[in-house]
Formats: structure tokens, sequence, C-alpha cells
């Protein structure tokens, strides 16, 4: 993430320590993008933890 993004990467740092299963966001730009989120991933898992799943509130729900 650009060092301008810190308060998300604290969002993600603080999900992740926490053990949260989900982190959801409207945030496409820093976190809940195909390019970040594995990168997310990866950082979180280097560091000890598991990394929550990252997603937009409308992915995690199933359309009707």
């Amino acid at each position: 993430m650009p060092a301008e993004a810190y308060v998300d990467a604290v969002h993600v740092a603080l999900a992740a320590v926490h053990g949260l299963d989900y982190l959801l966001t409207w945030n496409c730009t820093h976190i809940a993008n195909a390019t970040m989120r594995g990168k997310i991933e990866a950082i979180c898992r280097f560091a000890g933890f598991e990394p929550p799943v990252i997603c937009t509130p409308v992915e995690l729900v199933k359309e009707l």
C-alpha cells in the first residue's frame, strides 16, 4: 500500500491480529481488489497471522 494509505493498512492489520474471519470494505483502491488481496494475504501470513477474507458487502451476500 502507498504510504498515504496507512489507515487502510492499520484496518487490515487490526483485522488480522484480532483473528477476524472477514474484513468487509468498500475500499477497492487499497484493500478489496484482485491485485492487493494476494499481497495482503502473503504479508499477513509472513507475519504469522491468518488473513481475513477481504471482500465487499456485495461479494459476501448471495444475490437472490
